[in-house]
């Protein structure tokens, strides 16, 4: 996550340093989510074939390889390509590491696993910013840091002496089907995972373009992560309490002030990172809000089907912030950036806002407990309210029985909100 967290921003200001355009810079970036997308899909049916030492060895040396191509041709087209084979290989890296992990864990101690795996990818994304000043982003010496640090990660994993987990794919869901359940899930992971993908894609591209240093650059990327880490948890908390709506609008609606202002800030110094840490904090948390308010409506076996169709959504939202951000700043200039993440979120706010008028929300007994997750293929399988042995039976499903269920959920709701109608 170091490698990973680093690769970003320097691509971002070595594209700057190259003259590529921001269309172009747009572009290249968006291919690391279409690559976690294809990732999703296609790699857990690799692990299941060659087992996960072999797949994670693979996919590591396919992502320790591919940064070094970035500076050995410098073309758009060949970065673009690059960018959706990172994406896939770090793809396969979180399916082996979130199931092996999930494997050695149980009821009792899950909760405790998730809250360090995500202060580890938190922090370590975090740090990797502050690599940037290790050397010159215009020199090779960053692109080969990366891949040394993606090559090291093989290590522990080749000469571990644990038994490798049992891993069994598990069954997926329609948009269409998730969307009859939980709406708000899905416009809010699609139309937020925008906003995100702008912040991962081009915020480096936009510290550059507005004359920030190598440092600053460095520094301006770190607090959005550490800003979205710091109220994760009390975000979520304060969901159990009052809502996941209220939450999501709440966190919406100032998100998108913020962006708003900042977008006409011109000051600089800790006032311009305080600014910029509140977009992040009010903007990363939306992920795993998404994320819970879905699985609020769904059973243990569903969250299951449901999670690959959840980062399927994002990855969508997340390729498309790019391209069309990089070119509202062609058109508008570098505050565009800014002008994307607060319309993003605007749109969800007022969505979330009709949604409230059209359906009661979930009481606070029905309400599972908040839990931070990433936008990987198996995230949810960390849930600690997600029995291991519910997991085990649903991979057992198959299409049809899922998708019957979803049905019978659907129905089960349209009947509540008749009800609830002709009183």
């Amino acid at each position: 996550m170091l490698g990973n967290g680093l690769q970003g921003s320097l691509l971002g200001v070595r594209a700057s340093l190259e003259g590529f355009g921001l269309s172009a810079t747009g572009f290249i970036m968006s291919g690391y989510f279409i690559g976690m997308m294809a990732g999703s899909m296609i790699v857990p049916k690799l692990v299941g074939r060659v087992g996960h030492i072999r797949s994670f060895g693979a996919l590591a040396s396919l992502a320790s390889t591919s940064i070094l191509v970035h500076v050995i041709f410098i073309d758009p087209w060949v970065w673009w390509g690059m960018r959706i084979i990172t994406g896939f290989s770090y793809a396969g890296i979180y399916v082996v590491a979130e199931s092996w992990l999930n494997d050695a864990s149980d009821n009792k101690n899950r909760g405790q696993l998730l809250s360090i795996y995500m202060l580890i990818n938190l922090a370590s994304l975090a740090g990797g910013q502050f690599l940037l000043n290790v050397a010159e982003p215009a020199d090779f010496v960053l692109f080969a840091l990366i891949s040394v640090l993606v090559s090291i990660a093989v290590i522990p994993i080749l000469t571990s002496v644990s038994k490798m987990p049992d891993y069994e794919t598990t069954e997926s869901v329609s948009m269409l089907q998730l969307f009859q359940v939980s709406p708000l899930g899905v416009v809010g992971m699609l139309v937020t995972s925008v906003a995100m993908g702008t912040i991962f894609g081009l915020g480096a591209v936009y510290a550059s373009k507005v004359g920030l240093s190598v440092s600053e650059i460095s520094l301006f990327m770190g607090v959005i992560i550490i800003g979205g880490a710091m109220v994760q948890f009390p975000l979520g908390k304060l969901s159990d309490l009052i809502g996941r709506r209220w939450v999501i609008i709440g966190s919406c609606v100032a998100g998108a002030a913020v962006a708003l202002f900042a977008s006409q800030y011109s000051g600089h110094g800790w006032k311009l990172y305080v600014v910029v840490g509140l977009v992040g904090a009010f903007t990363t948390p939306l992920y795993s809000l998404c994320a819970i308010h879905t699985n609020d409506y769904l059973n243990q076996s569903q969250m299951v089907a449901a999670s690959g169709t959840l980062v399927f959504v994002s990855g969508i939202g997340a390729t498309l912030g790019p391209l069309l951000t990089a070119i509202g700043m062609d058109y508008i200039g570098p505050e565009a950036f800014y002008y994307s993440i607060s319309l993003s979120l605007g749109l969800v706010a007022a969505f979330a806002l009709w949604r409230v008028t059209q359906r009661q929300g979930i009481s606070f007994e029905d309400r599972g407990d908040f839990v931070a997750m990433a936008p990987t293929p198996i995230s949810v399988s960390f849930n600690p309210e997600v029995d291991l042995e519910e997991i085990e039976a649903a991979t057992e499903v198959d299409a049809q029985a899922v998708q019957a269920s979803f049905e019978e959920l659907v129905d089960e709701l349209s009947t509540v909100n008749d009800d609830e109608t002709a009183g």
